[in-house]
C-alpha cells in the first residue's frame, strides 16, 4: 500500500517559488501556498485549481512540511518569528526546508530556535534560474543532517537534483559561493566582448568561440546571447538579489578572516550597477554599467 504523502505549506510564490510549487503540484504532492502579496496567492491558487491560505498560522496547522522561498532571511525570520509567523503554529515533528538564498548564521540561529520545540530546519537554496524551476531541473545544495535531508529527499527531488553540503548553513553558504563565481564570469565576459567589438569581432562569434573554449561558462552559454546581445534584459533576477548574494559571500569572507580583494571589486561593481540603473533592473543589464564605463555598446562592426 502507498503511503500517504506529507502535507506541504510553500511559502513565496514569486518567479521562482511559483513554478518550483507548481512542480510539487505535478507530484501529487498535497500543497497549500502563502505570499505576503495576497492577489499573487489567489492567482497561483486559481491557476492549479487549490485553495488559497489566508495566514501563515493556518498553513502550519495543515502542513507536515513548510517550504520556503523568499527574498532574504529578514524575511524568512518575519515569517518563521514575527507576530503573525508560523513558529506558533507548527507541530514537533515539522520540517521547514529553508530555500531563500539566506545568511547561513541566521539559518543557524534559525534552526537552533525551532529545534527547541521539535521542529527541523535545514537549508536547500537553489541555482538554475527561471527556466529550471519550470522544468523541476534546479540543483539543490542542501545544508543539514543527513538523516533530515534524506528524509524530505522525494520532496526535493521534483524540484530538482540535490547535493548535501554539509552542516546546517552551508547550502547558503555554497548558493552565495557559487553566485560570487557566476557574478565574476559574467562581468570579465561582457568586457571581454565591448574590447573584441571595438576591435571589430562579430559578437556572436565571440560568445560561439567562448563556449568551445576555456572560457566558457553559464553567462556564455545562457545569458550573453540570450539577454545581452539580444538587448532583452530579462532573465528574472533581479539586480538587488545578486548584490544581496555578493553581500552574503563577502560577509563569510570576514567573518573567517578571508581577505577576498577581487571578490570585494565584483560586489562593488555589482553595487554600483545597482545605484545606477536601480535595484529591480535585471541582473544581465549589468552589461549596461560596463558599456557605459568602456564609452561602447557591444555592437557588430561595421560593415567595410
Amino acid at each position: 500500500m502507498a503511503l500517504t504523502k506529507p502535507k506541504i505549506g510553500f511559502v513565496g510564490v514569486g518567479a521562482m517559488g511559483a513554478p518550483m510549487a507548481g512542480c510539487l503540484l505535478k507530484a501529487g504532492y498535497p500543497l497549500a501556498v502563502f505570499d505576503n502579496n495576497p492577489d499573487r496567492t489567489a492567482a497561483f491558487a486559481k491557476d492549479y485549481g487549490i485553495k488559497p491560505t489566508d495566514t501563515l498560522a493556518a498553513l502550519g496547522k495543515e502542513s507536515d512540511v513548510i517550504i520556503t522561498i523568499l527574498p532574504n532571511s529578514a524575511i524568512v525570520q518575519d515569517v518563521l518569528f514575527g507576530p503573525q509567523g508560523l513558529a506558533a503554529s507548527l507541530r514537533p515533528g515539522t520540517v521547514v526546508i529553508e530555500m531563500t538564498s539566506g545568511i547561513p548564521s541566521q539559518t543557524v540561529e534559525f534552526s537552533e530556535r525551532l529545534a527547541r520545540q521539535g521542529v527541523v530546519l535545514f537549508d536547500a537554496p537553489v541555482s538554475g534560474g527561471v527556466p529550471r524551476a519550470r522544468t523541476g531541473e534546479l540543483t539543490i545544495m542542501a545544508g543539514g543532517e543527513k538523516a533530515d535531508i534524506d528524509a524530505a529527499m522525494p520532496i526535493l527531488n521534483a524540484l530538482g537534483s540535490v547535493i548535501s553540503i554539509g552542516k546546517v548553513g552551508t547550502g547558503h553558504a555554497m548558493k552565495a559561493l557559487n553566485n560570487l563565481v557566476s557574478s565574476a564570469g559574467y562581468l570579465i565576459g561582457i568586457e571581454a566582448l565591448i574590447i573584441g567589438s571595438r576591435f571589430g569581432i562579430e559578437p556572436e562569434t565571440m560568445v560561439d568561440v567562448l563556449n568551445v573554449s576555456t572560457g566558457m561558462n553559464n553567462s556564455t552559454q545562457k545569458k550573453f546571447k540570450q539577454y545581452v546581445l539580444s538587448r532583452k534584459f530579462n532573465s528574472g533576477f533581479a539586480m538587488s538579489l545578486m548584490v544581496k548574494d555578493l553581500n552574503i559571500a563577502l560577509g563569510i569572507a570576514h567573518e573567517n578572516n578571508v581577505n577576498a580583494p577581487f571578490s570585494d571589486l565584483c560586489r562593488n561593481l555589482w553595487a554600483g550597477a545597482s545605484a545606477v540603473l536601480g535595484p529591480q533592473a535585471d541582473h544581465t543589464a549589468v552589461a549596461l554599467l560596463s558599456e557605459q564605463l568602456a564609452g561602447i555598446q557591444i555592437s557588430k562592426p561595421p560593415s567595410p
